[in-house]
């Protein structure tokens, strides 16, 4: 049973209730919708779809909306499309002007008012770069340093800056209402720059009710970067989406800069995911390249909480072989991982009473050769702390809500379980041996570690710690 959870996007190949049903088998563990494409309407159908099936599976399979968030893309050109080479002149306009080898129209109005000369435009994910002359009235003149075909509507990176447009749009507002009236469980934000970005999600998911939506940061421009730490601080994890990051950031300092923000999070307890062309050409093939192979081990390795599947899921040729191809890789990735010296050897600074029981837990369970650690939580907060440590034995993440209990999906090697209420240490013991004996973790006469809060399992304050043989 893997340890790494996998995430899947959700589109016109896996929108079927069989198709659902078989990447669940498979090793789907969460269901992403991406909001950058389609309506409400074919949302909310996917929505009701992945209801029914994880209903039917009895399988905590949370659903994140992934939004749009603030892009900046040009116009239409009257031909489609125009070619360009180095050293012609060429101008961005916030004027609604139709598109020509001369100029295009922009998205982002303000955008002449907040380039500088000597500012870097980049389109077609980077392949084509502009220079900045000046920016006057409501143009940006600009210089092409690397020429080649602009067709309609392609989106504009800009490294190093960070504009003055609000970080949600009307649009995502609408969408995170969407998705607050439809109980979704996660929300990724992309673009995320500076932790006010974070902040300012966060008041209106609670301002209008959904206050217990978790929000996924995504980490896409030099800026958010640069702020990793503020971000991390602030989400309840992050998102290392490599395609646009690939766009301002070096190629070759993407693997250091993936390795930097997993560990990071690991180290917070936060949930961390992989995400971008893990599989890509299993959108049309049956099998991965050996460099996805080992693109997904060594996100395993580097101990990411979750992989994710985009276009291999949501419009490819082979969505259950996708899922099936990366849980195996996953999964003899871990078995080539020799966790309990990775424990041993860790720097981790312990800081508080969180940090020094969840680790003691781990050891404890080490030390015994335990069969699992049950953790009974009702916020999920201690399951995730006692997983950041990515130890050898399964977590069972006991918990009596239903959220919490599809939340802790994302989290690395945590077994999700519902409980019943219970007002005693006693009972708690009682329903910690039967969760490990029904996911067929221990039998009679195996060992487990046992923690939680005294009665209810508290939130993110768990203070007992205990061993129990099974019965």
């Amino acid at each position: 049973m893997k340890r790494t959870k996998i995430i899947c996007t959700i589109g016109p190949s896996s929108s079927d209730e069989h198709t659902l049903e078989e990447m669940i088998k498979a090793g789907m563990n969460v269901a992403r919708l991406n909001f950058s494409h389609g309506t409400h309407e074919e949302h909310l159908a996917k929505i009701e779809t992945i209801k029914r099936v994880r209903e039917r599976m009895k399988q905590p399979v949370p659903i994140m909306l992934d939004t749009k968030g603030p892009e900046y893309r040009i116009r239409t050109f009257k031909n489609g499309k125009i070619e360009l080479k180095p050293g012609d002149s060429f101008i961005f306009t916030s004027d609604e002007v139709e598109g020509d080898e001369t100029k295009v129209s922009v998205s982002y109005k303000n955008l002449p008012h907040e380039l500088y000369t000597g500012d870097t435009i980049l389109l077609n994910n980077g392949l084509m770069e502009f220079r900045v002359d000046v920016a006057e009235g409501n143009n940006v003149h600009t210089t092409v340093v690397v020429g080649g075909t602009l067709s309609d509507r392609k989106s504009m990176s800009f490294p190093g800056k960070v504009f003055k447009q609000e970080y949600l749009s009307e649009q995502d507002k609408k969408d995170l209402l969407f998705g607050i009236e439809n109980d979704v469980d996660f929300v990724a934000c992309s673009f995320v720059s500076v932790r006010e970005d974070v902040d300012v999600v966060r008041r209106f998911l609670d301002e209008n009710g959904g206050n217990n939506i978790d929000i996924i940061a995504k980490i896409e421009n030099s800026t958010g970067v640069e702020n990793i730490e503020d971000i991390i601080e602030a989400s309840d994890g992050i998102m290392v989406a490599r395609g646009d990051m690939g766009v301002e950031i070096p190629f070759e300092q993407l693997p250091a800069i993936q390795k930097k923000i997993i560990t990071a999070c690991r180290f917070r307890g936060k949930r961390v995911i992989t995400a971008t062309e893990m599989l890509e050409s299993m959108i049309n093939n049956t099998r991965p390249t050996r460099a996805e192979i080992s693109d997904v081990a060594n996100a395993v390795y580097d101990g990411t909480s979750a992989v994710m599947l985009s276009g291999e899921t949501a419009a490819g040729k082979h969505p259950v072989e996708a899922v099936r191809a990366m849980a195996k890789i996953a999964e003899q990735a871990e078995k080539d991982i020799n966790y309990v010296k990775r424990f041993r050897n860790s720097d981790f600074i312990i800081k508080n009473a969180v940090d020094a029981l969840s680790h003691a837990c781990c050891a404890l369970a080490i030390d015994i050769n335990a069969k699992a650690i049950v953790v009974c939580t009702r916020s999920g907060a201690t399951a995730r702390m006692v997983s950041r440590f990515r130890q050898p034995k399964y977590v069972i993440g006991m918990t009596t809500d239903g959220k919490v209990w599809r939340k802790l999906a994302l989290s690395w090697g945590v077994l999700p379980v519902m409980s019943e209420e219970f007002q005693s240490a006693d009972v708690l013991f009682y329903h910690a041996e039967r969760a490990a004996k029904e996911t067929g973790l221990a039998v009679p006469g195996d060992v487990i570690v046992i923690t939680g809060g005294q009665t209810n399992g508290c939130s993110g304050n768990s203070s007992l710690i205990k061993f129990e043989t099974i019965k």
